[in-house]
């Protein structure tokens, strides 16, 4: 066994989590964690570096170096806490602060014509400052290889979903739900199958946006104000259009797809004249709080429509299949209702249910990420990103 910290922080941007695993070839552990929020400054940088904007170059630059000064806070109070070392850690797997993702080549550019942009994906905290900062070597940006190989660069996490939380015997599907919602589904051990996973579209993003927008909160702890709400079918069914939900697997999104605009624009699209929205209003067919409670029915909608349709019910002695949710939207209590609703024929619960904290689970996967580099283990998983092979991921950043 040998210990490594991941670092990780999300779409939603609701903080910097550092796990502290102990890991080993069939086994990995969750020791201890401890999370910090970016400063306010820090965050509002941040957000809008997800989006074009004037001063992108200078501000990014700055951010990097930032971002990285907060996860190496957050490593060496992890650390602190723990009456640990530097010299107790084999590595840190740092995942970054994703700003763009566009694998598709789905952006403009001033300078390039179309059929010379390519796709990307754009991570910042500096590597080189967390190991300086530190004293332990960091294994990061592990997305772009994938998209070297011509993959999406996400979601990684069924790698390692499938090497830590496979069942011997049931189908099991473990959904991330951060700003943007993932799924990886799981074969039993015994059949020996690659795993299976794509981005199913919003996660927290739109519901998070939304509520800060009419209540200055930064998220709607337990889904409260999505329940006291009620979901407005109608537009419910225009946001399902969306062509994203149609997609094929391989498919992954960020932020900067499912945004306000986005929904400004649906919003728009679905009552074309201001008087028809007041109508909705008027007759109390259409508060903030029923946008609210829609946009929690998309996203446990396009959850559990791709789980109907993609994975089993049962295992082949006819025990129900498990849908094991993690991320921040696992204390949803509003969503987690409605993905038990909608997911009837499955057991629903949370990765407590595994043994870890919901809130650990991605930066469990990226202190693997970094065992996986470290024991030249692949951590893409084709099948899933489109990546033309299996390789290992990361890059080494030794300490000073």
């Amino acid at each position: 066994m040998a210990k490594y910290i991941g670092l990780m922080s999300g779409t939603s941007m609701d903080g910097v989590d550092a796990v502290l695993c102990d890991i080993s070839h069939t086994s990995c552990t969750t020791l201890a964690a401890h999370s910090i929020p970016y400063s306010a400054e820090l965050l509002t940088a941040l957000n809008a570096l997800c989006s074009e904007g004037p001063d992108e170059l200078n501000s990014l630059a700055i951010a990097d170096r930032l971002v990285a000064e907060t996860f190496a806070q957050v490593t060496l109070a992890l650390l602190e806490k723990n009456n640990l070392h530097p010299s107790d850690i084999t590595a840190i797997g740092s995942h970054g602060q994703t700003i763009r993702h566009h694998p598709n080549s789905d952006v403009l550019s001033a300078h390039f014509a179309g059929s010379s942009i390519r796709g990307f994906t754009c991570q910042i905290g500096d590597p080189n400052t967390i190991a300086v900062l530190t004293g332990i070597d960091v294994i990061a940006d592990f997305r772009r290889k994938d998209i070297a190989l011509g993959g999406q660069g996400a979601p990684l996490v069924p790698a390692f979903h499938n090497a830590v939380f496979a069942s011997d015997d049931k189908h099991r599907a473990l959904v991330n739900i951060g700003g943007i919602a993932n799924v990886s589904m799981l074969a039993p051990k015994q059949d020996a199958s690659p795993p299976k996973g794509f981005d199913t579209g919003p996660g927290n993003t739109l519901m998070d946006q939304w509520i800060s927008l009419h209540l200055n909160k930064s998220f709607d702890k337990d889904g409260a104000w999505a329940a006291s709400g009620h979901c407005h079918s109608g537009l419910l069914d225009r946001l399902l259009l969306d062509d994203y939900f149609a997609l094929p697997a391989p498919k992954s999104t960020g932020r900067e797809y499912f945004n306000i605009n986005w929904l400004s624009n649906a919003l728009a699209n679905y009552f074309p004249s201001r008087a028809e929205l007041q109508s909705e209003e008027k007759n109390n067919n259409l508060a903030p709080k029923d946008v609210q409670a829609t946009l929690l029915s998309l996203t446990g909608s396009t959850i559990a429509q791709e789980i109907v349709k993609h994975f089993p019910k049962t295992n082949r002695e006819g025990a129900k299949s498990e849908v094991i949710v993690c991320g921040g939207g696992a204390f949803n209590k509003a969503l987690m209702h409605n993905l038990s609703n909608a997911l009837s024929d499955y057991v629903v619960t949370d990765s407590h249910a595994l043994g870890i904290h919901p809130q650990h689970v991605e930066g469990a996967a990226f202190a693997w990420f970094a065992h996986a580099y470290v024991n030249d283990i692949p951590g893409n998983v084709p099948a899933v990103t489109g990546a033309s092979k299996a390789t290992v991921l990361g890059a080494l950043y030794k300490k000073a």
